[in-house]
């Protein structure tokens, strides 16, 4: 793959260099060579809550050559940053596997390996990333397609044009570096983006054609999301202003699942301004599930030990602090029992595309940004711009809706554009349908 950016690459092959400066600096002035590398763990997140994503703190670890505990891993550093630099001065990309082969050989005259497994060697491209705030398709690595889309969506790829509506059922493969350089999103009609958990239940959408009797973009990343999924997403939700929601398994690691596509992940907290996508909702799994839509005890499956732990720490994530959130991970743990999404398939093969997701989506049945009570709290924020009609709306509904703006500040026909955001005539009530707008309270149009 060539490079699509000369002065990108320069700017991250010096920094590279940078690596290796280190070293000859510390030899030169007879000093212990030191990499200053920032602390990847949950000990140095925080959690910007005005921003609703996890954010890396300025924790650092310093990683010495004459640590008898950090030699070997700062040699393996460099050992990687070397290879790094390589591709970047022959002008290549490669995937994560080729970058743990490059740099393994056995130590002369020792029985020692620089490395064992890949392991050892991805978590150092991460370290690498954050440290030199160069991401991984700046340093040329890839790695393998982790996941599938299909839906009314039209990309070029390399080149290539790719019509994601006719592809079959296997739909397209989404590559590791979807940054608009690589990948281009030429058109997209979808009305929201379902990211589905598991591939199982991606396949069965697919098959039934979800995406065409509710006009949408199917995404699965097959479990945890891997990078290019997460960055799609993000994607369509910025650049097309697609509503994001997340279908998983009604148990922890689910749970989790979705608070990385919604708020990031610790170890990739860096990665947090172009991936986390704040306003993703859960549409299900959730643990009432089970009791509304009538599945038996049967076939849940008893919470085990690890998945208790994991619950319990989830309780103390402050990004799980929501009282919707503590009452939805405790009313799992009282039950004793988890539910994964096949489980619908107790009631009919095809009840998840049939019945539940139907339903979820009329209710607008989200766990954490449902529909709220209507508040009888509103206020007069404006008249419409030709006179005809006073605009009452809540607070956070005209500063949030740019339908709503742009009507107050531009002579236009008075209503169209506000009965195309509200979704209700003039005089009655309903609740706000932009896709910009986050609110559920009381809308009205009231004539002069």
């Amino acid at each position: 793959m060539a490079r699509k950016n000369g002065k990108t690459s320069g700017a991250v092959e010096k920094k590279l260099v940078g690596v290796a400066d280190v070293v000859i600096t510390a030899a030169q002035r007879r000093k212990d060579p030191t990499l200053a590398i920032p602390v990847r763990s949950l000990s140095n997140i925080t959690f910007n809550e005005h921003k609703g994503m996890i954010e890396m703190g300025k924790a650092m670890q310093a990683r010495s050559f004459f640590n008898v505990g950090m030699a070997k891993k700062f040699m393996q550093t460099v050992l990687v940053a070397d290879a790094l630099c390589e591709l970047q001065r022959a002008d290549l990309s490669t995937s994560l596997r080729e970058i743990y082969y490059r740099s393994k050989h056995t130590i002369k005259n020792s029985q020692e390996n620089t490395f064992d497994t890949q392991d050892e060697s991805d978590p150092l491209i991460e370290d690498l990333e954050v440290s030199l705030a160069a991401l991984r398709e700046e340093l040329h690595v890839r790695a393998e397609n982790g996941g599938s889309v299909v839906g009314p969506l039209v990309l070029v790829d390399d080149g290539d044009r790719v019509d994601c509506a006719k592809l079959g059922k296997g739909g397209y493969s989404v590559p590791s570096i979807v940054e608009p350089e690589y990948l281009q999103i030429r058109s997209c009609t979808a009305d929201f983006v379902l990211l589905v958990e598991k591939g199982t239940q991606w396949n069965r959408l697919s098959e039934d054609k979800f995406w065409r009797t509710h006009n949408c973009i199917l995404l699965t990343g097959n479990g945890q999301p891997p990078r290019g999924v997460r960055r799609l997403a993000r994607r369509l939700h910025d650049e097309k202003r697609l509503p994001i929601y997340v279908l998983v398994d009604n148990d922890p690691w689910g749970y989790y699942i979705y608070s990385v596509i919604k708020q990031g992940s610790i170890n990739l907290a860096f990665e947090s301004q172009r991936m986390a996508i704040p306003k993703a909702k859960f549409i299900g799994l959730s643990s009432g599930d089970p009791e509304t839509y009538g599945l038996p005890r049967n076939v849940g499956i008893k919470l085990n030990d690890k998945d208790i732990t994991r619950a319990r720490e989830l309780l103390n994530y402050q990004w799980f602090q929501k009282k919707a959130w503590q009452k939805e991970i405790k009313r799992m743990l009282s039950s004793g029992l988890k539910y994964e999404l096949d489980a619908l398939a107790s009631k009919d093969f095809q009840y998840l595309t049939k019945k539940y997701l139907p339903k979820k989506l009329k209710e607008k049945d989200w766990l954490d940004s449902g529909p709220r009570p209507w508040r009888e709290r509103v206020r007069v924020r404006g008249s419409c711009a030709l006179a005809a009609h006073k605009l009452i709306l809540c607070e956070g509904c005209l500063y949030q809706d740019i339908s709503i703006q742009r009507h107050l500040t531009r002579r236009q026909h008075p209503c169209s554009s506000i009965l195309a955001t509200t979704g209700g005539p003039t005089g009655k009530r309903g609740a706000c349908r932009s896709r910009d707008c986050q609110c559920h309270y009381r809308v009205r149009l009231i004539p002069l």
